[in-house]
Order: C-alpha cells, then sequence, then structure tokens
C-alpha cells in the first residue's frame, strides 16, 4: 500500500508527462509546420520534416497512454474526500482517450498523403495539398471535441482537491474555474468563427493551465499529507 505522499508523486510524475508531451503534440509541433491559410507551405513543411511531424504523433500517443492512468492514480489519492467524485473524475477523463486515438488517425491520413507526394504533379498536387488541410482540420475539430471531456474531469478533480486537506484550496479553485474554460472555449470556437481572431482563448484558458501546471508541481515536489480519518462520501 502506497503512502498518501508516494501516491501523490506517482501522480505528479505521470501528470508531468502528460503536460509535457501535450504541449509539445498540440503547440509545438503545430506552430512549426502548420499554416493555416497556405495548404502548399504546410505541405512542403510536413514533408521536410517529416520526423517532427511523427514525433509529434508519438507525443500524442505517450500522452494520451499515460492520461489513461493518471486518474487512476488520483482517484486512491482522493477517493477518501469523497469516492462518489472521485469515480465521476475517472469517468469524464478516461472517456476522453478513445476519442483521442481515434482522432490520431487524421494525421495517419496526412502521412499516407504525403508519402506519394513527390510522384504527383500540376492538379494532384493542388488536390492533395487540400485533402492534407482537410485531415488537419478534421483532426483540430476532434481536438475541439475531446477538450469537452479534458474540461468537465477538472470540476470533480477540483472539488476533490479544494475539499482534501491535503491539497492547496487555491489548486483546487483553478481547476473548478479551468473546467468552464475549457467549455467556453468549445462554444466559443464552435459558434463563433472569429472566435481565435478575438485573442481572448488564451486568457479563458489561463486558469486550467495555472491549475494543472500547478497541482502537477505541487503533487510532484511537495507530495501530499497523509490522509486523515475521515471517511469519504458516495
Amino acid at each position: 500500500m502506497y503512502s498518501n505522499k508516494k501516491t501523490a508523486r506517482i501522480a505528479g510524475l505521470l501528470y508531468l508527462v502528460v503536460v509535457l508531451t501535450g504541449m509539445f503534440s498540440l503547440a509545438y509541433v503545430p506552430s512549426k509546420l502548420i499554416v493555416w491559410n497556405n495548404a502548399a507551405q504546410t505541405v512542403s513543411n510536413i514533408t521536410g520534416s517529416e520526423f517532427l511531424f511523427r514525433l509529434g504523433m508519438v507525443s500524442s500517443l505517450v500522452c494520451y497512454t499515460f492520461f489513461l492512468f493518471l486518474p487512476i492514480v488520483l482517484y486512491q489519492l482522493l477517493k477518501s474526500v469523497n469516492k462518489t467524485h472521485a469515480k465521476v473524475m475517472v469517468i469524464l477523463a478516461i472517456v476522453s482517450v478513445p476519442i483521442s486515438f481515434i482522432n490520431l488517425l487524421n494525421k495517419f491520413a496526412v502521412l499516407s498523403l504525403i508519402s506519394g507526394s513527390t510522384l504527383l504533379k500540376g492538379a494532384a498536387i493542388a488536390q492533395m495539398q487540400t485533402q492534407v488541410m482537410f485531415y488537419l482540420d478534421l483532426y483540430n475539430s476532434g481536438i475541439l471535441i475531446v477538450q469537452i471531456f479534458w474540461g468537465l474531469w477538472l470540476f470533480p478533480f477540483g472539488y476533490l482537491v479544494f475539499k482534501s486537506g491535503f491539497l492547496p484550496k487555491f489548486l483546487g479553485v483553478l481547476l473548478m474555474a479551468g473546467c468552464f474554460g475549457y467549455l467556453l472555449n468549445f462554444l466559443g470556437n464552435f459558434l463563433l468563427p472569429n472566435y481565435g481572431a478575438l485573442g481572448i482563448s488564451s486568457y479563458v484558458r489561463l486558469p486550467a493551465s495555472l491549475g494543472e501546471i500547478g497541482t502537477c508541481l505541487w503533487l510532484l515536489i511537495m507530495g501530499a499529507k497523509e490522509k486523515s480519518n475521515h471517511l469519504g462520501n458516495g
């Protein structure tokens, strides 16, 4: 039986891998390769840096795999606070994993398209470039959908952190606020065509980013106090 502190540090390590691989695959790689208003440049970038594109995909696979185990370890840490809320947290987190894996098939489709791109000419090249952007856009839409669950699981998680007594309350508040940030971003992107141009998405995501990175580092570095004798509800 792991101590509370050891369980917290295992969770922190899993969370750190999720955060780092997520940032690499969702932010760094697209910023280097994808130019949304220029299909030809995007295809040229991916073809010229195919290893980076593939590395981003591997990073995604690692991220989603570790995210499968993270809520299970967090459940062991937080079930004494409220078992029902801890179960809801696990379910909402794990639901996102198969969606994320299936969505990655869009990037495999991109790889298939560019693999024979050197043999194409003229109109065929333009058609291939259009198809590449189509699958990249589908992938982005999939990420938008899965963000619903990336947000929803933060509310029970934040509540458990807030009520735990062995983790900082302010992290719980940030995590719960982060839930609404993800949902607002989903609605904004889905309902407003020019939402990205408004420049507010990064501010809306801020509570989730601070809450998740802060919780990750706290768990990893500080661990958690040993559990009190009170029993969880539910």
